[in-house]
């Protein structure tokens, strides 16, 4: 076999390949055996044709459909001989076959890129911080009580704590209803805050037998329209809260804290923990944004190709049947996500250049510590665990992640920024 590699670009080759008589014959002859039992011809037994009869009647069109299979067998061979490492999959660009001879094919692939890399030591970040007030543990305990109320049927809405049930009908500009349009008894939660506040004004007030409308900018995707409805009311209720007491915490923690001010103080610390995590996380984008910017690179277009693939595999396991949701726009979906998987790819391979850089890699015994962690938050046997790591690249790879940011963020110059976000959590 003789190979020869072309550079087309940083990141694609092309390999020429060619094999002769004497390499192809052995793998010819496996065919014809391989073949031979579905032979049948008049005077034989099947699968019992003598082997220079297959090869003179069937010889030709039994080594035309073996050529995929040799090429890829020695595609394979000469990317192991060069030490070469392609990502995604390879494109046949040329194809000569001459019975007798010789087999002549060209391949192109994908590589990933030599990244040269520049200062990833010293840079500088901000650390967002959150510091937790009591009105937002008083909103957390609001979302507790109206979790835990009850409803009794009132007159009209006299303020934001009511649901109020509508029949909701779509209508056109010109107020005129749209037909197939219309949803029966909607429910209405005045106190949402991701209710849209044209139709929380409208239903101000609001009363049974009412009908109230609201116009409002309806958003999809990455667009929005405007829409006009009709809210025919059917019901309203008041939202009855129940008194945030010893007995209401005992209730919803099983019995597990006691009291009113125990539960304040743990629900303080929870909020302070997942600021903590969130202020830890967006530092770490921040970085790695960072990073990305200071390195630009040639990236290989299947890398991203591979993401976008798995973001749709993530839709289809998402569902119960294991299919796209109906309607579902895959090539619109790809397009709107390939900025998202384009960053993705760059700061995968960059990563992995600086931590081969500073040889951080992974022990038996870090594995081994985080299958016993994870075997007890899921409650398997660390042993199953920690087999199914050992045969999973997954456990190594969040590791070596793990101890990369870590690595990096004892290196960066990291300035502290007060934020006043909302917490998304609860």
């Amino acid at each position: 076999m003789q190979v020869s590699i072309t550079n087309v670009s940083e990141v694609q080759q092309e390999a020429d390949i060619q094999i002769t008589q004497e390499e192809l014959q052995p793998v010819f002859e496996r065919a014809y055996e391989k073949y031979r039992p579905k032979v049948e011809i008049k005077g034989f037994r099947k699968g019992k044709v003598p082997m220079p009869m297959i090869r003179q009647l069937y010889g030709e069109a039994i080594e035309q459909d073996a050529l995929d299979d040799i090429a890829s067998d020695f595609y394979r061979k000469a990317m192991e001989e060069k030490d070469i490492h392609p990502v995604g999959q390879p494109t046949m660009v040329d194809m000569d076959f001459k019975r007798g001879e010789h087999f002549h094919f060209k391949i192109k692939y994908e590589v990933k890129p030599g990244i040269s890399l520049g200062s990833y030591r010293g840079i500088r970040v901000e650390k967002p911080i959150h510091i937790v007030t009591d009105a937002e543990v008083e909103s957390e305990i609001q979302k507790i009580r109206r979790a835990n109320s009850t409803t009794e049927e009132a007159p009209a809405v006299t303020d934001t704590g009511f649901v109020v049930t509508a029949d909701v009908q779509e209508l056109d500009e010109s107020g005129t209803p749209l037909i197939g349009k219309k949803t029966p008894a909607a429910r209405f939660d005045l106190s949402d805050d991701t209710l849209a506040p044209e139709i929380a004004e409208a239903l101000r007030g609001g009363a049974p037998g009412g009908t109230y409308r609201a116009k409002f900018e309806s958003q999809h995707g990455d667009h929005s329209h405007t829409m006009h409805i009709a809210l025919n009311v059917t019901k309203v209720e008041k939202v009855i809260l129940p008194a945030f007491d010893d007995e209401l915490v005992r209730k919803i923690t099983g019995g597990k804290t006691p009291s009113v001010d125990e539960f304040r103080k743990n629900l303080r610390s929870d909020i302070e923990r997942y600021w903590d995590e969130e202020s830890m996380s967006r530092l770490n984008d921040n970085i790695a944004k960072s990073l990305v910017e200071a390195h630009p690179f040639p990236l290989p277009d299947s890398i991203v190709t591979g993401l976008l693939d798995s973001y749709v595999d993530d839709v289809r396991n998402r569902s119960r049947d294991r299919k796209l949701p109906k309607g579902f726009d895959e090539q619109k979906f790809r397009e709107e996500n390939r900025a998202s998987a384009t960053w993705q790819a760059r700061w995968l391979l960059l990563s992995d250049r600086i931590a081969e850089e500073e040889k951080i890699t992974v022990t038996d015994g870090e594995v081994e510590a985080m299958a016993e962690r994870e075997a007890g938050k899921i409650g398997i046997d660390k042993a199953r665990m920690l087999e199914y790591y050992r045969k999973s690249s997954s456990a190594s790879q969040r590791i070596v992640s793990d101890k990369l940011m870590a690595f990096l963020r004892s290196h960066a110059t990291v300035t502290e920024k007060v934020i006043a976000d909302t917490p998304q959590h609860s």
